[in-house]
Parts: C-alpha cells; structure tokens; sequence
C-alpha cells in the first residue's frame, strides 16, 4: 500500500514538473512576440503621450515601411549602454501600436573591417548633414581609453533616407567627452527621446505640407534674419515669401501668414486681403515691434527716445480681440547687460524681458523666451464667439513704461533687491507678453470695406469667419531674428548664413560675462508654428511634466555606511536563514 501511495506521489510531482515547465516555455514564447509593460510612475515617464499613440496608429495606413537603424552597438560603456536599452524599450511600444510598418535595427558601426567602417562613417556622417560623432575619453585599467560614438539613428522609409536623428551631441571641436559629461546628458536625452523620434518619424513619411507665408513689403525681417527659424520649421511646412502687391489672390495658396516686425504702414487694400484670409480660415501670427529705439544712440549718449510704429495694424487687430499697448514691460526676470559703471561690471536690464511661459501647450514647460524691448498684449472683452489664451507673460515683479525715455542707469536706481511693482509677489501684476484669439472672427471691412474691392466679383468678401481662424499677437518683432555673416559668391554678390552662435538660444554679452543661461525662442517658434498650423500631434509630448529627481547629496552621505552594511549583510543572513532552515527540517524528518 505504502509503495502504491508513493508511486502516485511521485507521478503526481513529475506531472506537475513537466506542467511547470511547459507553462514556463510557452510563457518565454508568447513574451518573445508581445511586448508589455506596466508604468506605475507618478508621471508616467514609461507611457506614450496621447499624441504619440495617435501618430503611430495613423502609420498603418502608410504606403511605404519605415526603417530606423540605430548606431548605438558594441562595446559600449554602461552609461551608454542603459541609454540604448531605453531607445529599443521605446521603439517596442511604438511597434505595439504602429505594427509591421515600422521596424529597427541596432547597428555596430565598428563591426566591419576598417575600409568598410571609414565607408559607413562617411555615409551616416553625409558631411555634417547626418549624424555627427560623439568621442569619448574613459579609464580602464588605469590608462585612458578613447572611443568614437556614433549617438544617432538613420530613418529610411519606402527605401530611401529621409533623414537623421542626433540623440546625443556630436563632439566639440578637439575636445573628447569624458563619462561624467555623458552622465549629465543622458537625463536630457531620455527625457527628448520620445519628441526626438515622433518628430522625425513625422517628417520622415510627411506626403503633404502645409503652407506658411513671410509676409514682405513692409521692411519685415529679411530672409537673411530668419535663415535659422525657417530651417527649424522646413522639415514639417512648405515656406515661401509672400508679397501683396494689391491682389486679391495673394494669399489664395497660404494656410499660415507670418508678419515678423514690419516697420511701414499697410495700406487698406493690403490690410483688406489679410482680413479675409482670416475670415476664410487662416493663421494669422504677428510679432510686431510697436515702439522704435536707436541703439545706436543709447550706447552712444546713455538715454535714447522710443518712437512709435504707425502700422496700421491696430484697429485691424482690436477687431480680432487683441490690443498691443503704447508701452515697454519691464521685469525683474530679465537678462543682463555689460556696464563698467556698475559694481561687477553688469547690470538688469529690465527691457530684455525673458518672457514665462504659461499653462497652455504652446510654451509649457519651455526655457524663458528672449524679448527684448517688448510691449504688453491686452484682450478686448466682449467677444462672445472667440476664446482668448496669455502664452507669455512677465513675472509679478514687472511694470509698464508709457513710450518712455530709456536711460542705460534706469536700473541702477533700484538697487540691490529691485521692486518694480508695489505688491512684486501678486500674481496680478503679470502682464501679457504673446495672446491667442481663436474662434469665429467679424471681419474689419463689415462696414468699410474697400470699394475698388468690393466692386470686383472675384472678391468673395466673406463679413465674418467661414472656418475657425487663429490670431496670435506677441509685442516683439526681433525674437525670432538671428545674427548673420556675409560671404561673396564669387559672382560680385553676397551669400549670408546665420552666425554659428544660436541667438535664439544665447545671448552674447551673457556669454562674455560667463552668466550660465538658456533662451527657449527655438523651441517656442516651433510650437507656436505646430498649434497655429494645427498639428498638435507633438505638442503633448513636449509638454509633459516629467521630473528628473535629484539624489539628496547629504542623505546619501549621512547614511551610506547604513545601507552598504544592509547590502552586505541582508543577502548573507537570508542565505544563512534559509541554510539553517533545511538543516532543521531535514533533521526533524529523518530524525
């Protein structure tokens, strides 16, 4: 009887060890082919955004395959490493929603022989237009170790290379990374990753762009000064320059019109053809300049007179909800400028506003945005059909100046701790710096309209909105200008190129006076382009609060011993527990 009770014991646990491992085999089969995860994240740092999953479930119905090949392979150092598992983690949760239609692979760049490494580098590298290396200086085995790293991806798609992401900055020029700089760039980067390949997987398989015009003929910025915005927004818009010219049909092919600090008056006829491109739908963004001041003459006799711009925007705009004051915003949160005259040689300069971003998705979570002598926006009440959102603002320690004198010793008079404001910790006090009005717009030629105009039957005049529009005011011109250098073409002309200083992002004088800053004009334009235009298919992504927790320095130092003698000794206790323990057991049994 004995021995029939322990053959079925012994059946039942070899059946039972054959289940568990069938169970464990196919378990491994099915997690080869499915990918999941969970995010138990506070911020959910490990999900897709909204607009990414949109994106990628519309990939599917792409005629061409995507091919994303990464050189991020090899011997890597672990730093580098963690990041390369993270872009394949990310690269997984898109294939769950894109399926078959976009694939990856990871490249080792090193792999080949040293004639087929120099022809890869050369074609992944497309002379500075690809990706640009990474070298990196490491110890090991007490002697220093360089490697050259290749931190990019090349996208294909439909067979041809569409274009390039850089996930990690290329070297400066002689000067090799060291492991603690990657350290630091890495939080960034992942951070990036995810806008980083949504952007370009988007302008990779863009079929169709969209159409933004830079109005001229009015002194607007030149193309030579936005040379370094347009090729921000190239990729994702067909550009083009934009003159009025007095006919009708001058804006017939443009979705978005852009009007960047002109310095001449529109004429009724040029402010007619603008007005019904709103009225049919269009985007309208204007950064205009409402007061004038000669930097010249400041630097020269320390005081200068702003004069106004008569523009003839103003009533035009009013009618559209939106108001740009008489005024210069002058804050606290401001850059700084060189003055010998002051005590460590600089000084606030209060009318270099470094404009706060707000709430909305446009200018959430970004850098301040560089403004220099810029104006204060005001929304007109009682405009039932349009909706009205602040992007910019200054702090609560700011003020307004009436067409003022400037006067380069203005903030020296406020001393130390400056009080621009009577109450500086109000929130009231912001004032606005850039306004959206959207909705359903009157037209401004309702009851004025031009006659030559009106009498023509190709006009259309439409009296108000046939589709939702969008406005958007900001009181400066000039942040979106870039520095440029002149070099003859060989044929008696000139050929420019923005300086290789991002204006848009630095400032020269901060950087000569070593003051560590970062303007967020870039990033802004992009969004600021991408909502008008209406693909706020990245917006959400760049958007989003993730925090990067610092570790407590001071904890780590007052309890470090702690928990290296918990990491030592909790292992070789439970071990020593669990040894002891079968020794009882087995002595209780065969006892």
């Amino acid at each position: 009887m004995a021995e029939k009770k322990n053959i079925i014991s012994g059946f039942y646990n070899w059946t039972f060890l054959a289940i568990f491992l069938v169970a464990v085999f196919l378990i491994n089969i099915v997690s080869s082919f499915v990918y999941r995860r969970v995010d138990m994240t506070e911020d959910q740092r490990y999900s897709l955004a909204e607009g990414t999953i949109t994106f990628l479930e519309k990939t599917k119905e792409l005629k061409g395959r995507v091919n994303i090949k990464i050189y991020l392979e090899g011997n890597l150092p672990s730093e580098v490493k963690h990041f390369r598992d993270a872009i394949e983690d990310k690269l997984k949760e898109f294939k769950l929603y894109a399926g078959d239609r976009i694939e990856y692979q990871f490249i080792d760049p090193h792999a080949g022989t040293d004639a087929e490494n120099e022809a890869l580098f050369q074609n992944i590298w497309a002379e500075g237009q690809g990706i640009l290396p990474m070298d990196v200086l490491y110890e090991k085995d007490g002697a220093s170790n360089k490697m050259l790293l290749w931190p990019g991806a090349i996208i294909e798609y439909d067979g041809s290379t569409a274009n390039s992401i850089q996930f990690l900055p290329g070297s400066r020029s002689a000067e090799p990374y060291r492991i603690p700089d990657i350290t630091s760039m890495i939080p960034n980067a992942l951070n990036n990753l995810e806008y980083m390949l949504v952007s370009s997987l988007r302008r990779a398989t863009a079929e169709s762009k969209l159409r933004i015009g830079f109005l001229e003929g009015h002194g607007e910025l030149q193309f030579k000064e936005t040379q370094r915005v347009r090729a921000i927004i190239s990729p994702y818009f067909a550009l083009t320059d934009v003159r009025l010219n007095d006919s009708i049909h001058a804006l017939d092919n443009i979705d978005g019109l852009i009007i960047a600090r002109p310095r001449s008056k529109f004429s009724d006829k040029d402010l007619y053809i603008i007005d019904q491109f709103v009225m049919r739908g269009g985007r309208l963004m204007c950064f205009l300049d409402k007061l004038e001041i000669n930097q010249d003459t400041l630097r020269k006799t320390g005081q200068s007179h702003s004069t106004r711009y008569d523009l003839g925007l103003d009533n035009m705009l009013f009618d559209y909800g939106l108001k740009l004051m008489d005024n210069y915003v002058l804050d606290v949160n401001c850059a700084y400028r060189i003055a010998p005259y002051a005590e460590g040689g600089r000084s606030q300069w209060f009318y270099h506003v470094l404009g706060s971003p707000t709430q909305h998705p446009i200018s959430k979570n970004l850098e301040n945005v560089s403004l220099p002598y810029t104006s204060e926006v005001q929304f007109i009440p009682n405009k039932p059909n349009i909706a009205f959102s602040p992007i910019l603002t200054s702090s609560s320690n700011s003020m307004t100046q009436n067409a003022p004198m400037v006067n380069l010793l203005f903030p020296t008079t406020f001393g130390e701790n400056p009080q621009l404001a009577a109450d500086p910790n109000n929130p009231m006090n912001k004032k606005c710096l850039a306004g959206l009005a959207e909705g359903s717009f009157e037209s401004y030629f309702k009851n004025r309209i031009v006659g030559e105009f009106a009498n023509n039957p190709e006009s259309g005049f439409l009296q108000a909105s046939s589709k939702e529009g969008k406005v958007l005011l900001i009181g400066n011109g000039r942040f979106i200008a870039n520095k440029f250098d002149s070099m003859p073409d060989g044929q008696g002309a000139f050929k420019y190129r923005p300086r290789q200083m991002n204006d848009l992002q630095m400032d020269e004088d901060m950087m000569r006076m070593r003051m560590s800053h970062f303007f967020g004009n870039q990033e802004f334009f992009q969004n600021l382009t991408d909502y008008m235009m209406g693909d706020n298919s990245v917006l959400d992504i760049r958007s989003r609060q993730i925090d990067m927790h610092p570790m407590d320095k001071e904890k780590v130092s007052q309890d470090a011993t702690f928990y290296k003698i918990i990491n030592i000794l909790l292992p070789i206790g439970i071990i020593l527990l669990l040894a002891f323990g079968m020794n009882f057991i087995r002595k209780r049994k065969y006892a």
